[in-house]
């Protein structure tokens, strides 16, 4: 029997106590419940979505084999581990909005950190969704955020952060129509070019919101530490960050290879919820 791996790096996955992992997404205007079980991810609509036929297409779950994995004969040890993960399945997330809020969140903290200040937040100032499995919250919109105080921000620990949200908020309430259009790299260009998000940032929530890993900072910690944990013993991995990221794209010169060597070993990273879960000071 085929394996198949559902990727849950997005703070928005929970995890209820029976270990089953529950996110809510917002999509044309529905609210969507994703569940994580052996075949990847299922998905519904919620509350009084739920018995309507009429509600839209449900947001895209993409499904990647390990036959795509790199061929490059000195990745293999990573690869062979990579492998086990099988079909790996991700939610790409419906929403430019909040890719750009998490990645925003990411920035300058370890990756715990930022998933408990984008959970608090989304708690604090976001609608709030009910499900079989308790409550969950959606990332505050661009209309909230440009209303909160800085003593709000300071209340969930992003405080750091309000300065590039609001900044973030008010582009996107004058651009998000355009930018969801866009493709990744152009996006990436597009993102930059608001204050306070720099390169990291951009391409961190492209990647989140197109499923397109080959734009994602490959040189992150996240996937240092997660390839470093996938072949510990079989690989020397460059720990300098810009010598790994020229190490990963030799062993994956084409876009589509880099793409899902990259998506792997941030699945492997989300599978295996060690304490060592990489992502301190993150770039902007």
């Amino acid at each position: 029997m085929s394996t198949t791996t559902t990727t849950t790096e997005h703070p928005g996955w929970h995890e209820t106590d029976n270990g089953e992992a529950f996110r809510v997404v917002e999509h044309q205007g529905v609210i969507w419940v994703a569940h994580a079980n052996s075949d990847g991810p299922v998905i519904r609509p919620s509350g009084t979505n739920a018995g309507t036929a009429n509600h839209p297409a449900p947001p895209p779950i993409s499904y990647t084999s390990p036959l795509e994995l790199p061929p490059h004969p000195e990745a293999a040890p990573l690869v062979r581990r990579l492998a086990e993960l099988g079909t790996v399945a991700r939610l790409t997330n419906p929403s430019l909005w909040d890719a750009i809020t998490t990645a925003l969140l990411r920035q300058v903290v370890r990756a715990g950190q930022a998933k408990k200040v984008y959970r608090d937040y989304c708690a604090a100032y976001g609608r709030s969704v009910g499900t079989s499995t308790g409550s969950y919250a959606l990332a505050p919109d661009p209309e909230t955020v440009l209303s909160l105080t800085d003593e709000q921000f300071s209340a969930v620990g992003a405080a750091f952060n309000r300065t590039a949200l609001r900044a973030a908020a008010q582009a996107y309430l004058n651009n998000g129509a355009r930018w969801r259009t866009l493709e990744p790299d152009r996006l990436m260009k597009d993102l930059i070019a608001v204050p306070r998000i720099g390169p990291w940032t951009a391409a961190a929530a492209a990647a989140d919101y197109t499923g397109d890993f080959s734009v994602y900072p490959h040189g992150d910690l996240a996937v240092r530490t997660w390839a470093r944990s996938a072949a510990p013993a079989a690989l020397e991995l460059p720990a300098a960050e810009g010598e790994f990221e020229s190490l990963w794209r030799r062993w994956a010169p084409d876009p589509n290879v880099l793409h899902v060597l990259t998506l792997f070993t941030l699945t492997w990273g989300s599978h295996v919820r060690t304490t060592q879960h990489g992502g301190t000071r993150h770039h902007t």
